[in-house]
């Protein structure tokens, strides 16, 4: 290999450790990152992943604050994250969906879209019911399968494709309440027979949660529906209604998108 050859492959590596280390800032932002989980979740040595995240922070994609430093999202990441919303308006075209299927249930919904192998919430609309579910935060990322939502559409994509995200994932499920491997797998086999997803108390206790997949024109999903309650609002002949509503909302919203 010519040295500018290996210039050029230690720069994509190096892209590809900012970015992903990016990611894990992103999933933790609520509560921060510390330097020792980036290190531990992201598989570098310390002394690594501390290089890239000052830099990220030298650039204002990242920024530390609290009493351990944790690392959060910086201001430039914010900034883009505008910048780029003009040509990803999915957020608007999907919140009368959200709008309605909240005041039908007067539960919680989310619209999540997938990332890789993450999903990210990108909408949340709450409903009128006084006891609130909320289990994810707008912007939060997870692995692809840890949410309802995710789950509906890791059960939208081929057997080959399905199975390599789980492997990839499998290390992460764990930080999940009750979520496992096994437990997707579970879960993956009952969304294929009942066309939805459907978190019954599998992660949370007293906690349920439906997910429907937003067909495409390409047939495989990139965004879901969710509606997340209570596990005594969403059983029987309410919870196939709550699904159905949720399925003819998504076909509609698939029309929209396609327009679009």
């Amino acid at each position: 290999m010519e040295v500018s050859e290996k210039k050029a492959t230690a720069g994509t590596q190096s892209i590809d450790r900012a970015v992903g280390l990016l990611k894990h800032v992103a999933t933790h932002n609520s509560a921060g990152l510390t330097l020792a989980q980036a290190a531990r979740e992201s598989g570098l040595k310390v002394p690594t992943v501390h290089r890239i995240l000052t830099s990220l922070c030298e650039h204002g994609l990242a920024m530390q604050k609290g009493l351990a430093k944790e690392y959060f999202l910086g201001q430039l990441a914010y900034e883009l994250g505008l910048a780029a919303n003009c040509n990803f308006n999915l957020r608007e075209l999907c919140g009368p969906v959200l709008g309605r299927l909240s005041r039908a249930t007067a539960d919680t919904v989310f619209l999540t879209t997938r990332s890789g192998s993450d999903s990210v919430v990108i909408e949340r609309k709450e409903g009128s019911y006084p006891i609130k579910v909320l289990t994810q935060m707008v912007g939060e990322r997870r692995p692809l399968g840890s949410t309802v939502a995710g789950v509906a559409l890791l059960a939208a994509l081929s057997d080959a494709e399905t199975e390599d995200l789980i492997k990839k994932n499998r290390e992460r499920l764990s930080r999940y309440g009750m979520l496992s491997e096994k437990v997707l797998r579970q879960m993956l086999e009952r969304a294929r027979k009942l066309g939805y997803a459907l978190n019954d108390e599998d992660v949370i206790p007293e906690v349920t949660g439906i997910g429907v997949a937003i067909p495409t024109r390409l047939g495989t999903p990139y965004a879901a529906l969710s509606v997340v309650a209570l596990k005594h609002r969403l059983t029987g002949v309410r919870r196939e209604e709550v699904a159905a509503l949720m399925s003819a909302e998504a076909r509609k919203l698939s029309d929209t998108l396609a327009g679009q």
